[in-house]
């Protein structure tokens, strides 16, 4: 074809109407040089609002993901907890029971531990210095239950008091606690002896995720006298359990405030 003859194609082209394939709706133009142009009138571009809901949203806490849920969810949302990964998720706009949808809305918790539950993991079963024990005591005074966070600070601070002695054996009492006896190494007290009383076991309150309810763990009191004095730590009891059950009541929080089943697993 000349370039005349294609001029006029071209000219004819544009100048054709736009062909209607929904009256109102959709139209086509002819663009020169071939090919066909497609304007909705009623897509997001003229209307300046979106078609579906699409994307994730991320919360940290139920409260936060029921309120989303109570604004966004219809008859055929789905929930999902996995308890492997600490969170749930929501398909909002779920395939429906007769026919698919796009299951591209979607609200997720993920859970994020409080700085108090990382710091007491972070030394669980660790020994330390009787100094640095004593510091970390001092720190946590508010996780400390029972004993007392105030009798716990008394016993930190005879730790740092005792810091010129020789301890030379550990005596477990009737009453369940640890007896350290020591003798003075000071050149002004050499020799002179004393003991510390420590409680075998202590309780503490941790909150295991940030927004959610506080827990009880008990903790027990380790040590090792050695070369480099006396070292000194806890072991926690069971706190995977404690981990697992928070988790379980977040769920539970959940699902006593909404009416989908709330199901074991992950979303396709």
């Amino acid at each position: 074809m000349t370039d005349n003859a294609q001029t006029i194609v071209d000219t004819a082209l544009a100048s054709a109407p736009p062909a209607e394939l929904t009256p109102g709706k959709i139209y086509a133009f002819a663009l020169p040089g071939g090919g066909f142009h497609k304007i909705d009138l009623t897509g997001p571009d003229h209307t300046g609002r979106v078609d579906r809901k699409t994307g994730t949203t991320t919360v940290r806490d139920a409260q936060s993901f029921l309120a989303y849920w109570d604004k966004h969810h219809d008859d055929n949302s789905e929930v999902y907890a996995d308890s492997d990964r600490l969170t749930v998720t929501a398909v909002l706009d779920a395939h429906q029971a007769d026919g698919a949808r796009w299951a591209q809305h979607r609200l997720h918790l993920s859970l994020r531990e409080t700085e108090a539950w990382k710091q007491w993991m972070r030394f669980n079963g660790e020994l330390q210095a009787q100094e640095d024990f004593a510091e970390f005591l001092e720190d946590h005074l508010p996780e400390l239950l029972e004993p007392s966070s105030a009798d716990m600070l008394e016993i930190a601070q005879s730790f740092q008091a005792a810091q010129k002695v020789d301890f030379q054996s550990a005596t477990r009492l009737s009453s369940g606690q640890r007896q350290f006896s020591y003798v003075e190494t000071a050149t002004t007290k050499a020799g002179q002896k004393g003991q510390l009383t420590v409680p075998e076991t202590f309780t503490i309150g941790l909150v295991p995720f940030e927004g959610s309810e506080g827990y009880k763990l008990t903790a027990r009191l380790r040590y090792r006298i050695g070369q480099n004095g006396l070292r000194l730590g806890y072991k926690l009891e069971r706190p995977d359990e404690i981990r697992k059950t928070a988790f379980a009541d977040v769920v539970k929080t959940i699902g006593e405030q909404i009416d989908t089943p709330v199901m074991n697993g992950t979303s396709a």
